[in-house]
């Protein structure tokens, strides 16, 4: 290999480059947020809590209930991931969802689970795809007629700020006044 010939990335550079690719067209961290909000939900009302050589059991009623939120919020987390269309439905769903773990689930979880699904929630329902970038025209960005980059030839004669033009032909410039023509 000699010192001109271009470094070939790895294996694991071009996978972490096409995950960050892949990250970057849907709402991941919405989706991680609402699925990291299921296991707090599930975990606590079955669990077992030793305080030195107090067992604190925490096994209530509506243990059916807390699982069934947590699996729904594990399953519209993953869908967020695999399905940004539905993005405003999942993410309503996950605030109600964490809303309703309050008095069904020991305060949602220890309000962990609450609290990562709202933001979860509120981040799915904020996100919005990405425009693609526009190409520039040739024109646009090159030299200008002196040499001066960045201004464009049709701007030099007026240092470099464009003046909007108005179509309504109503300001005073055109002495019109505000006044249209009838004709």
């Amino acid at each position: 290999m000699s010192a001109e010939s271009p470094a070939v990335p790895g294996q694991f550079t071009r996978r972490r480059l096409q995950f960050r690719a892949w990250r970057g067209t849907r709402p991941f961290w919405a989706g991680l947020f609402v699925l990291l909000s299921g296991f707090p939900i599930i975990y606590f009302p079955y669990a077992h809590l030793q305080l030195g050589h107090l067992t604190l059991a925490m096994a209530t009623t509506a243990g059916a209930g807390s699982l069934i939120i947590g699996v729904l919020l594990i399953v519209l987390g993953i869908s967020l991931w695999f399905q940004k269309h539905i993005r405003t439905f999942a993410g309503v769903a996950a605030i109600l969802l964490g809303l309703v773990s309050l008095p069904v689930s020991n305060f949602g979880g220890f309000v962990v689970g609450f609290l990562l699904a709202l933001v979860g929630g509120a981040m799915a329902v904020s996100w919005a795809p990405g425009v693609p970038p526009q190409p520039q025209p040739a024109g646009e960005g090159a030299a200008g007629q002196d040499g001066t980059p960045g201004i464009a030839a049709a701007e030099v004669g007026t240092g470099g700020v464009s003046e909007p033009q108005d179509l309504t032909k109503t300001t005073p410039v055109n002495g019109t006044n505000g006044r249209h023509s009838a004709g």
